[in-house]
């Protein structure tokens, strides 16, 4: 059996050391993420190309803190590489990227900026195993395509966005890991959301699309949430979970001992 951890068998907890494992592990040897996408190594760059439904964009980009010429040539070949592919894209950007400029670049370049987010992470064995909820409403591991439906219900009325994206592409994680989206249900009703994308042979796993509906927030939901996909991740013997949080999850994240490692933001790419 493959080790999940097969190059750092006692991996450094230092935030610093941690953001480096993870650079290397999830961006500069990434995987692809699901069925028909694959990633590539460009120069400097690291991306994925997959179906429309997919994520598409770049993951890494080991640019040169002095090379602004090369930064604006490895942005004008991605450009390319996706208009030719005729999809839209996300460069993802993280705080410590090179060079520092880079978000002006792709901005000039044509992209959108969205919402900047922090890369925080924690040991999953170390998480909360068991977070009460509220009397009436039970976590439901999602198995099919009507428990995808409810998450995606979930994610409209809690995000306010088109998610019928996502839905597509939640049935395509649980024809490899079954138990990796979970729904919170009360009195019939999916009123919370989230899923858990393990990465094999990394010593990652990640915390996705937590969302709970209004009228809902406050009373435990996401960090239930939380709990559930970290015990998961345990189980299938990755050492850390990660998530992209916004500002309303940073504070429950750092009272169950997130880590802050960088702050990322998407910058999408309209064909």
């Amino acid at each position: 059996m493959e080790s999940p951890h097969p190059s750092t068998p006692h991996p450094a907890r230092d935030p610093r050391e941690l953001l480096d494992l993870y650079d290397r592990q999830l961006r500069r040897e990434a995987r692809p993420d699901g069925p028909g996408s694959r990633v590539e190594r460009v120069g400097a760059v690291v991306r994925q190309t997959g179906p429309a439904h997919a994520w598409n964009g770049v993951l890494w980009s080991g640019l040169d803190a002095g090379d602004t010429a090369g930064a604006d040539a490895a942005v004008a070949a991605q450009i390319a590489h996706y208009r030719t592919a005729g999809l839209p894209f996300e460069w993802k950007l993280y705080g410590h990227d090179a060079p520092a400029d880079l978000g002006d670049r792709l901005r000039e370049a044509g992209f959108t900026a969205g919402e900047p987010e922090t890369l925080m992470a924690a040991e999953a064995a170390a998480l909360p195993r068991d977070v009460p909820l509220p009397e009436g409403v039970e976590l439901r591991a999602v198995t099919d395509e009507a428990g995808v439906s409810q998450v995606v219900e979930v994610h409209a009325r809690a995000f306010g966005t088109d998610s019928a994206p996502i839905g597509r592409r939640l049935l395509d994680h649980l024809a490899v890991a079954p138990d990796a989206v979970a729904a919170v249900v009360a009195d019939g009703e999916p009123v919370g959301a989230a899923r858990l994308e393990l990465h094999p042979g990394t010593d990652f796993a990640g915390l996705w699309g937590g969302g709970t509906v209004e009228g809902w927030r406050g009373r435990g939901l996401y960090r239930a949430l939380v709990s559930h996909r970290a015990r998961v991740a345990a189980d299938r013997g990755h050492r850390y979970v990660q998530v992209d949080a916004a500002p309303t999850s940073r504070p429950i994240l750092r009272r169950l001992g997130f880590l802050e490692l960088t702050t990322t933001t998407p910058y999408t790419y309209e064909l």
